[in-house]
């Protein structure tokens, strides 16, 4: 999966998440979110690995982040 085109748009932290995994083909393309949701929604090392991940995107210019009151969103920067 193309990183830019799966985070086009704002996308919630743990499906930008999954898309990032993905990218990493840590989850084949076979694996639907829903499978692997308990990996994001728990404390396990992957799912926080991973957010680390898209925070680290975000310092390098790569991801834009956004924070709502109990939302955490982020999408392609395109610079």
């Amino acid at each position: 999966m193309d990183l830019s085109g799966g985070m086009a748009g704002w996308t919630d932290w743990d499906g930008a998440a999954f898309v990032v995994g993905r990218s990493l083909g840590i989850f084949d393309e076979s694996v639907t979110f829903t499978q692997v949701k308990g990996v994001f929604w728990t404390d396990k090392p992957l799912g926080n690995a991973l957010h680390e991940v898209l925070l680290q995107l975000v310092a390098a210019g790569v991801l834009e982040r956004r924070e709502e009151p109990e939302d955490e969103q982020f999408r392609w920067s395109g610079r």
